[in-house]
């Protein structure tokens, strides 16, 4: 008898066993860091502490979205940070498996060995933020023709330029490939206006490089300037100092020519234009008493606040990256209406007056007053929605306006 029980006991054990290995397992390779040394291809990041743990059931969808970084970090504050948290929470809330890789460095052949390694690992829709994407989707696009390019600010004279076709301009977008564009002289327009709006007499433009997006932001600046002004009477008191750093990135000798602004030339407050050119302008103005900076691209104020001082920073020039992901994983995935998006390189701006659904904007943030309030924002949107106002793109010439710009040309 004893036998018996110690048999029974023994088979219980193993079936015991047995069942608790039958449970389902998830692939995770795809949110871990390559462990082969040897390999070309940049796995998916995973440094991320706030990423999710793999969940049960499956997503719902036969698509997977990854998003690629293009030189920065998931933790930018800027086009990087804007995408992947869009990107992320539109998947988990529809049930779409997201995922992100970071290019091992700054070229386009690191960003396409990302891109390769995102296929290969089977993502089949593509986040790319910003203009530096042009050359890895002319080299990779025709390459993966069943995966969907959602490129962001990557412009028609980027992926010209990157297919050696500006001349001609005969580069043929492939069917696969969509990119929102952004309307910045509208929201340089706004963030020009508003600036004036609110008393500051002596502005500065501080540029990256000198390509389209950067001189519509500033030249819808300089414009937006001269309304404010022109309605508050003061076009003689109000000038602008206008430059270019000719880099995307702010450095020592950058910062020395915004320390001459601020505290020689009395400028107020700069409006910094260009990925992480910002650093010079905050570290500059950190110093002048009173001194101010402007945003760009997303809401900058928890970055520039958080580095250079609390209230620094009076407002930022936007541009709708989350509603355009959100809009594009919709059409694309739920309402399977690519069509109307393929090979399309689309310019979004105003599509409301009211100012939370537009593409371009200024946000909640802004240093609001008593001359200039939110509803006189509105009012300002709706003006420009409607065509009672009206603001140039153009960026061969300069903005003919009333107030004093000196426009100084490149710092490098």
């Amino acid at each position: 008898m004893k036998k018996l029980v110690a048999l029974l006991l023994a088979l219980c054990m193993v079936a015991c066993l047995f069942a608790g290995c039958s449970g389902d397992e998830k692939e995770t390779t795809a949110n871990t860091e390559a462990t082969d040394p040897s390999t070309s291809a940049p796995a998916a990041s995973s440094d991320d502490p706030t990423e999710p743990e793999p969940t049960d059931p499956a997503p719902a969808s036969d698509y997977r979205v990854a998003m690629v970084t293009d030189y920065g970090d998931i933790t930018d504050q800027s086009f990087n940070q804007t995408t992947y948290d869009a990107g992320k929470a539109w998947c988990a809330a529809n049930g779409v498996d997201f995922t992100y890789y970071k290019p091992t460095g700054d070229s386009t052949a690191e960003r396409v060995a990302a891109i390769d390694q995102a296929v290969a690992d089977g993502y089949n829709v593509l986040l790319l933020p910003g203009f530096a994407f042009a050359g890895a989707i002319v080299e990779t696009a025709e390459n993966y023709p069943d995966v969907k390019y959602i490129a962001l600010d990557v412009g028609e004279y980027d992926l010209q330029d990157a297919a050696g076709t500006v001349e001609d301009w005969s580069y043929v977008y492939p069917a696969n490939v969509y990119s929102a564009v952004y309307q910045e002289e509208l929201a340089g327009y706004m963030a020009g206006y508003a600036a004036v709006k609110l008393g500051y007499k002596h502005l500065g433009f501080l540029g990256g490089m000198a390509v389209p997006a950067v001189v519509r932001y500033g030249y819808g600046f300089v414009q937006g300037c001269d309304a404010a002004a022109a309605e508050l009477g003061i076009t003689g008191d109000v000038a602008i100092e206008y430059v270019y750093g000719n880099q995307f990135s702010g450095d020592a000798d950058i910062t020395a020519y915004m320390d001459t602004w601020y505290q020689n030339k009395g400028v107020e407050v700069v409006f910094a234009c260009g990925g992480g050119i910002f650093t010079s302008a905050g570290e500059a103005a950190q110093k002048v008493e009173g001194a101010k900076v402007i945003g760009v691209d997303v809401d900058q104020k928890g970055t520039i606040d958080g580095m250079y001082g609390d209230g620094i920073t009076v407002t930022s020039a936007m541009k709708g990256l989350a509603p355009t992901v959100d809009t594009m994983l919709t059409e694309l995935i739920v309402n399977d209406n690519w069509a109307a998006y393929s090979g399309k390189v689309e310019t979004l701006g105003l599509v409301s007056a009211d100012p939370a659904l537009n593409y371009v904007q200024i946000p909640s943030s802004t240093q609001w007053s008593d001359d200039f309030t939110e509803d006189d924002y509105v009012a300002l949107v709706g003006e420009l929605f409607d065509g009672t106002r009206t603001v140039s793109a153009d960026t061969e010439n300069a903005p003919e306006v009333t107030i004093a710009v000196d426009y100084q040309g490149n710092i490098k």
